[in-house]
């Protein structure tokens, strides 16, 4: 495996790192920045609109550039991001500075994730975009609890300038690290990738994978207050619990792994089925330490580690072509923004339990655009054709899958 894979998974750890630490600090910077809990919520929403929207648009920016090159100029922007969030005097400057970092995270992940095909070899790609990947499991096993131990000990405003510091660190890495290599070449023809959006059922394809997402995050981005509102964990327990969650989700991301490409559909559907149970439990005990802590462990084992079906389920629907990866990584993005910004006002309108009742609600709901598929199985009519992905985008899509 070469090592600028691994220097890659470093960069993907810092973004994610930075993407979720808001997640951890929301009573904290709530107070810092004089707004309540669910405005902190929308500053999630901000990151992952500005991901969403913003992200192809600097990809396109850099791809003239070689991939050192490109990557060290988004690594200029994602730093200067998070240091206008550490200084940021008010809340309009902190939701500037996430659209910043913002933009800049899911720019790295494209750049990284085609680097990472440019570097290996087709027999290995599949293990080295894992590895790279680990850098997203890792930012939610460690990154997150730390950063929320670093701004519970020294403020929050500390946990911006340590991950400003730990990106000076990957970017130093980086330059050391990865060749200076000239761009990837074109893919294929636009008009061909576009072809298959014809395909209503790319689109039900496309609409499980941000229902997936969405009832994760409505309970993934109000953890902590939940934790200590709620169920009555003091601030100093909630990092140690969110490694628990953390560790939860890599032991899922792999059995999801080892499943996804034999049982789509059926990891899919039991996947999202235990996501119902397990987010109407926390919903229901959240008032119960023991009951609410296997709960939220039991969304990290099948919330968003339903990456690797979801990946295979829409290259099978539509193709492995750069579009329909990057359509389904606004897609998984969509998700992200409807569960943060949903559960917002759910809480502003019923209390920090109601986000729970939502995430259930829309995982049930993922579980309907299943339903046409696992009928047509039952009936013997093929649903999942056998070709082999085309291209080398194959592994592309999983760049954003928080999976």
């Amino acid at each position: 495996m070469p090592r600028a894979v691994y220097v890659l998974a470093l960069g993907i750890f810092a973004m994610v790192t930075s993407e979720f630490v808001v997640a951890g600090l929301m009573p904290q910077m709530a107070e810092g920045l004089h707004v309540t809990v669910p405005q902190i919520g929308y500053l999630i929403t901000a990151f992952a609109v500005a991901m969403a929207a913003g992200g192809p648009f600097l990809t396109m920016a850099v791809a003239k550039l070689p991939p050192r090159t490109a990557l060290m100029t988004l690594f200029a922007v994602f730093l200067a991001g998070n240091v206008l969030a550490a200084t940021a005097p008010g809340y309009a400057v902190m939701t500037t500075a996430r659209i910043i970092t913002g933009v800049a995270s899911q720019a790295f992940f494209g750049v990284a994730v085609s680097l990472c095909v440019q570097l290996t070899r087709p027999e290995v790609r599949g293990r080295a975009i894992a590895v790279v990947m680990n850098g997203l499991m890792l930012g939610t096993l460690l990154g997150l609890p730390l950063s929320t131990l670093v701004g519970e000990r020294f403020g929050w405003r500390a946990a911006f300038w340590a991950i400003s510091a730990l990106a000076l660190v990957a970017a130093a890495v980086t330059l050391a690290g990865i060749p200076p290599l000239e761009r990837a070449g074109s893919g294929g023809s636009l008009r061909e990738e576009l072809g298959v959006f014809r395909s209503p059922k790319l689109w039900l394809v496309l609409s499980t994978s941000t229902l997936i997402i969405g009832a994760t995050f409505s309970a993934f981005s109000y953890f902590n207050p939940i934790l200590t509102e709620v169920t009555g964990f003091s601030t100093g327990t909630v990092p140690a619990l969110l490694i628990a969650y953390g560790a939860a989700t890599v032991v899922g991301n792999t059995v999801v792994g080892r499943l996804a490409d034999r049982r789509t559909v059926a990891v899919l559907a039991v996947g999202l089925l235990l996501n119902a149970l397990f987010l109407t439990g926390f919903a229901l005990l959240a008032g119960m330490p023991a009951p609410a802590v296997v709960c939220m462990l039991g969304i990290g084992l099948v919330g968003v580690t339903m990456n690797p079906a979801m990946v295979t389920r829409v290259q099978r629907a539509g193709n492995a072509g750069p579009l329909v990866n990057t359509v389904h990584t606004s897609f998984i993005t969509l998700g992200v923004i409807l569960g943060s910004s949903l559960g917002a006002v759910a809480i502003d309108a019923w209390g920090l339990r109601a986000a729970l009742w939502l995430g259930a609600g829309m995982a049930v709901l993922g579980l309907t655009t299943l339903l046409p598929e696992i009928t047509l199985r039952r009936s013997g009519t093929p649903t999942e054709p056998t070709r082999p992905a085309r291209g080398p985008a194959h592994a592309g899509s999983a760049s954003r899958g928080r999976i």
